[in-house]
């Protein structure tokens, strides 16, 4: 019986998909790494406060921005691409002021 990764990969390969198989020093983590490290060098012995507030919009707006784009303003593709309801998505969306037509 396969798992559902198993089924993940082989339907994704079924469908002449490239499966990247990503771990913690993926290209994504390595540009969050490389941000944050010149946010705290730029800071230069500031005191920094609600970093994870400040990193989660910057992160989480482009990504709904860019995933919302391809999705063509679909929020049920959009939510099902990013593993989350349609009213969770709805609700993000207008926690950032992101029209859905973006």
């Amino acid at each position: 019986m396969k798992t559902n990764a198993a089924r993940t990969v082989s339907d994704t390969q079924a469908q002449g998909l490239r499966v990247i198989d990503t771990d913690r020093a993926g290209p994504l983590s390595k540009c969050v790494r490389d941000a944050l490290n010149a946010y705290l060098e730029n800071m230069d012995g500031h005191e920094i406060k609600g970093l994870y507030g400040l990193v989660m919009e910057e992160f989480e707006r482009p990504l709904f921005e860019t995933i919302l784009r391809h999705a063509n303003g679909n929020l049920s593709h959009a939510a099902k691409m990013l593993g989350m309801t349609r009213n969770t998505l709805r609700k993000r969306l207008t926690d950032y002021s992101i029209d859905r037509d973006h």
